[in-house]
């Protein structure tokens, strides 16, 4: 009786889903399987794992293993669900990250199509991008820049530390049409810093 015990035992532990006696009696196979021999292991496992953390117990016909109800509270734990960026929010991220701090008609100009106030929010919500005040120009738009959370997040020391184009490319993360876009962007910028000198 106690090699029907072991087994049941095991195969009840083993079980992805509450089982029948019938389907226990499958797995027990026929030399252990005596008439009433499972039922009667069933009923003892029962008795011994009462009080216990876990219990042995039947709820319609099929047997199973499940916690305790009274140590319930001790198994529930806070779990944070991994942030899906959609792609315009991460468009929108590496803009910022990239040309910060950068207002929103600028963004919408480096994209080429307008972004909804849902992308920044969950950008926002998210703490890696925060306002950075606002421009000193007609309408004094707002300003975002990236924060201390976003460099934490992604493992960089500084923005200092965020790929350029060589490593883009090295990585197979940059398309010639970018590539190509990326480089046109970067010299209008740097044409643009030298004539700032100038002046």
């Amino acid at each position: 009786m106690e090699d029907v015990t072991r087994a049941v035992e095991a195969i009840l532990f083993a079980s992805e889903e509450p089982l029948s006696v019938e389907a226990i009696e499958g797995h027990v196979g026929e030399n252990l399987a005596v008439e009433g021999a499972v039922k009667e292991a069933l009923g003892a496992l029962a008795e011994h794992y009462e009080g216990r953390g876990i219990e042995l117990v039947e709820r319609g016909g099929r047997w199973h293993f499940q916690t305790a109800p009274d140590l319930s509270h001790h198994l529930r734990r806070e779990r944070e669900e991994p942030r899906r960026l959609s792609r315009a929010a991460t468009e929108t991220l590496a803009i910022i990250a990239y040309h910060e701090p950068v207002t929103r008609a600028e963004i919408e100009a480096i994209r080429g199509v307008q972004i909804s106030k849902g992308t920044l929010d969950v950008l926002m919500e998210a703490e890696w991008v925060r306002t950075a005040g606002r421009r000193e120009t007609p309408g004094r738009p707002l300003q975002y820049a990236t924060t201390r959370e976003f460099l934490t997040h992604f493992g960089l020391g500084s923005r200092r530390n965020l790929p350029g184009i060589d490593d883009l490319k090295a990585a197979g993360l940059l398309d010639p049409l970018d590539e190509e876009a990326l480089q046109l962007e970067l010299e209008s910028d740097e044409t643009l810093a030298s004539e700032d000198e100038e002046d």
